[in-house]
């Protein structure tokens, strides 16, 4: 089974989605589950997780309703706020729904590189477990080193990191990516989506090749079963169709057992979020 661990849904609003500028034009409307169905069908995709694209809890109600009203959406990481008082309680609230699978803060937006290491923060992240609940890493290299602290500290936790922290791709390998992406993978309860990659090129333009060594320093670092396959659909759309996003994926993964494969496609997905 194909599971495509990261995508998003908008109903676009310039207010709401205020990160979608002017030079992202093909984001501004909407996109939808009638829009992604057909092409997960096309290219064999037999599902996918829906990740919060804004920080609220109408966010979370909008892709829980998503997710009840079709069946190719296996599961939501939504948004609640981890620094509140009363996180517990909206956790407790939003887990009733079966589709809830993961939490997601934006910190890549967040001026302080420790903020993951804030005590309200990770008073937060300190309730997920008893939910079941997983947390989405969402950060840019510089902000690695946080997170390999956070992921140290709660060691029951499960973690994923997305879009391999960000790195600039076009610009080849960072020796402090890599240093702290290895670093990082030592925590046995981090993973990692191999998504969101076309985006980390320059004005988009990029070729098959220059992924490679990427992917391979996460695939040396965390190993096939702790790798997630993600679209990032449809903020890849700045850098290619889905299927070119696809392929940059499967036509490494080719190289691999099918074991391997079958787990970074899909499997791996289904266990880290309990579809």
């Amino acid at each position: 089974m194909v599971i495509d661990s990261h995508q998003h849904f908008w109903k676009y609003d310039p207010v709401r989605y205020d990160w979608i500028d002017d030079s992202m034009k093909v984001l501004q409307k909407d996109f939808l589950p009638p829009k992604l169905g057909p092409i997960l069908q096309k290219n064999k995709v037999d599902g996918c997780v829906a990740v919060q694209a804004d920080q609220s809890e109408a966010e979370t109600e909008f892709l829980l309703h998503l997710a009840r009203e079709n069946d190719f959406i296996k599961g939501v990481v939504g948004w609640v706020d981890l620094r509140a008082d009363n996180v517990n309680a909206r956790l407790a609230h939003f887990s009733e729904d079966k589709n809830l699978k993961g939490v997601r803060h934006i910190v890549q937006e967040e001026p302080d590189p420790e903020f993951m290491l804030r005590k309200d923060f990770q008073n937060g992240i300190g309730h997920l477990a008893q939910f079941g609940l997983t947390y989405d890493i969402l950060v840019y290299p510089n902000q690695l080193a946080a997170a390999v602290l956070l992921t140290r500290a709660f060691p029951d936790q499960k973690f994923v990191l997305d879009h391999i922290a960000k790195p600039k791709i076009t610009e080849g390998l960072d020796r402090g990516w890599v240093d702290q992406i290895k670093e990082l993978a030592l925590n046995p309860n981090v993973s990692c989506k191999v998504s969101g990659m076309v985006t980390e090129t320059k004005n988009f333009k990029w070729r098959q090749e220059d992924f490679s060594p990427f992917i391979e320093v996460v695939l040396d670092a965390f190993g096939w079963q702790r790798l997630l396959y993600g679209s990032d659909w449809p903020v890849c759309l700045l850098g290619g169709s889905y299927k070119e996003v696809l392929t940059i994926v499967t036509d490494y993964m080719d190289k691999l057992p099918e074991k391997e494969k079958a787990g970074i496609m899909g499997l791996n997905a289904i266990n880290f979020y309990s579809l």
